[in-house]
């Protein structure tokens, strides 16, 4: 088992640092190319929505992402303290936006490259998102 933690300003050019950390312990368990290419992904949305939508773009809050490798796969958390999710069943579904220059489709990817996702929310504390990625080989087996 690895387990890494990384806390950083919520400025967008962190969304790399994150996806960067995710690639790198991804890397090392037994992922194919296309499921570290689905992690980045997954992770770059949590990342951009505690961003975008948890602290309004201001690049004073603080976004901690924490991911643990096992022998199964990959758990990643990604939690901010911003305004958090006053409906956390409504910003779920897909296409759904407060912002008209956003498709509301971070949910929809996160739910759709991993297998499984967790989100907790207090309106006015933050959000907590936990994702898990299993290792392909199991994925496949138990199907």
């Amino acid at each position: 088992m690895n387990r890494v933690q990384l806390r950083f300003l919520s400025q967008a050019d962190n969304v790399g640092l994150a996806r960067l950390m995710a690639a790198g312990l991804a890397g090392q368990g037994n992922f194919t190319l296309p499921d570290i290419e689905e992690i980045k992904v997954a992770v770059s949305e949590a990342v951009s929505n505690a961003i975008i939508h948890g602290y309004d773009n201001r690049p004073d809050g603080w976004v901690e992402v924490v991911m643990e490798l096992d022998a199964q796969g990959l758990t990643v958390v990604v939690e901010d303290w911003g305004v958090g999710i006053e409906d956390v069943a409504q910003a779920r579904e897909p296409a759904f936006s407060d912002d008209p220059e956003r498709l509301g489709l971070g949910f929809v990817f996160m739910e759709s490259f991993m297998h499984g996702l967790e989100v907790a929310s207090t309106f006015g504390k933050g959000t907590r998102v936990r994702m898990r990625r299993l290792i392909t080989e199991i994925s496949h087996d138990a199907q």
